[in-house]
Order: structure tokens, then sequence, then C-alpha cells
């Protein structure tokens, strides 16, 4: 397979999968329980959470790494098994994808609150995605997806980690806004051209947003961050704002709804569409079927 920067720069438009956590809840994962210790405990349940986004015409899937940092798996006692656990979720993601899927290492926020707001230390946050990015590199990903950041300067930090740690791999580099009356900013503050500005100078190759909202505001979003950069775009919207009915939550936007809204982000040059909470299989689907009637 032809690198991914290399398909993105020439214009391709690349269909990456949908939520993890979704999925897996629905095959038994229980809340509280540690979403990346089922790499290990129960990988065929991973995989076939990867198994069957390849099968709806995803691209790139992602690894369940998106906790796998060891200050958070220290929540559950796996911080010594950072590296098991990191390779586990490649190895299953590898395996239920199958040949001509891009594998990409999934890399959320660590759980901490840096200093001076909080009581943790950057270079204590460095090492720790270091560390797991070192291993997702070692396990042969394609590509790093630094995803859900609020904390720009956490976001920078690892984006600067992945950079030393793996410098033959891609990076991409995600946040979530939100919507305010003044525009789009993420809880700490940050809006688009500032994290936009700071990523790639961090040296993420790619840029773009995920999480927090719904496909039509991430499409407004997708066009402040095309006027702010002009590297190559990825953008995983949540299927709506999750409404609760009988304690459960339910998202709105339907598959068709989904990628039709979606169907104006090529336009604005994003080269990588995916989805984010509560998007299925029959989402990335929907957007295959408008992904290739485009074409």
């Amino acid at each position: 397979m032809r690198p991914i920067l290399e398909r993105v720069g020439r214009g391709e438009v690349l269909l990456a999968d949908g939520a993890m956590g979704t999925l897996l809840m629905a095959r038994g994962l229980k809340a509280g329980e540690c979403p990346e210790a089922l790499n290990l405990d129960r990988p065929d349940v991973v995989a076939s959470v990867s198994a069957d986004y390849a099968a709806a015409g995803a691209d790139i899937v992602l690894t369940n790494t998106f906790g796998g940092s060891p200050l958070k798996l220290a929540l559950y006692g796996l911080e010594e098994r950072t590296e098991a656990v990191n390779a586990a979720a490649v190895a299953a993601a590898r395996r239920g994808a199958g040949d001509g899927v891009y594998v990409a290492a999934s890399c959320g926020p660590t759980g901490r609150m840096l200093q001076p707001y909080g009581d943790t230390p950057p270079e204590a946050v460095a090492a720790a995605f270091a560390r797991q990015l070192a291993a997702l590199a070692a396990a042969g990903v394609d590509l790093i997806v630094v995803e859900t950041m609020t904390d720009l300067a956490e976001a920078v930090l690892a984006v600067a980690a992945a950079r030393a740690a793996a410098p033959g791999v891609p990076v991409a580099a995600t946040m979530t806004f939100d919507v305010t009356p003044n525009g789009f900013f993420t809880i700490m503050g940050v809006d688009i051209p500032r994290a936009a500005r700071e990523l790639a100078a961090a040296g993420a190759h790619i840029l773009g947003a995920n999480c927090g909202v719904g496909v039509e505001p991430m499409v407004a979003a997708a066009a402040e961050l095309r006027r702010a950069t002009d590297r190559p775009l990825l953008v995983q919207a949540n299927a709506g704002l999750p409404e609760l009915r009988d304690g459960a939550p339910v998202w709105p936007e339907t598959p068709d709804v989904y990628a039709g809204r979606a169907a104006a982000l090529p336009a604005l040059g994003v080269g990588i569409i995916g989805g984010c909470c509560g998007t299925t299989p029959a989402h990335i689907a929907a957007l295959r079927r408008m992904l290739d009637a485009r074409r």
C-alpha cells in the first residue's frame, strides 16, 4: 500500500473507522472496566470491531489504545503491562482488518492535569506518551493519531513524543472543540487557529477535529481548520449529541443522515473522514457509499 501521506497529499479521501467504545460496550465491555484490558483478555472481541469496520469499507482502522498510556493504565493496575497492551491492540486490529487496510494507533489523553493547573509535571506526561508510542511503533502501525485532546499543551507533548519515538510514522493530531457564541474553542479556551499553529509546529503531519459535536458543526470547524492550515485534515464527528432514553445514550444521527451531512467535507479538503462516538459500521458503510458516489 502507498503511504497515507502520499495518498491524502494527492487529493485522495480515505475512510477511517467509527467508534470503538460504542461497539465494545455492545459486545460485553462493562461500565468501569478498562477497555484496553480487552486487548489481552479478549483480543477476538477487539479484532471483530476492526473486521466489521473493514467490511464496511474503511481504509483505516484505529487500535484499541485510546487509554493506553502508562499513566491511564495505572488506574487499572496495568501500568507495567503497557507494552503488552499496546502491542496486542495492534495485532488484534491487523488481524481483524486484514490485508489492504491501514492500522492507525489511537493515542488519547492521559487523564492527568498538567502543572500549573494540576499536579502532573509535563515531563511525566511526555515520558508516558513516549513509552506508549514507542510500543505502538514497534508493533508496526501505519499512522499515529493523537486524538480527542482538549489541552493543547498535552497534545503538543504527545505529538512531540510521537515524532521522537516513531520518527518514520506519520502523525495526525485532532482536538475536540465546543461550539460557543464566539466560535470554536476547546474547554481550555484554545481556538482553532492557535491549535493548528502549535500542533503543526510540534510536527503533526495531519491536523483535525474529532468528538464533541455532530457532523453539521464539524463541517464548520473543518472550514475554519482549512483556513488555518494547508496540511491534510482528519475529521471524525459524533453521531449527533446523545439523548438519554431509559438511562442509556441514544445517538440521533442515522447512517444516511450522517453521511449526507458529511458529504460537504471532501470539498473542504478533508483527506480522512470517519466517525467518533455513536457511529457504527453502518455509518462507515454509508460514508463509503457517499465517497464512492463522489468519486
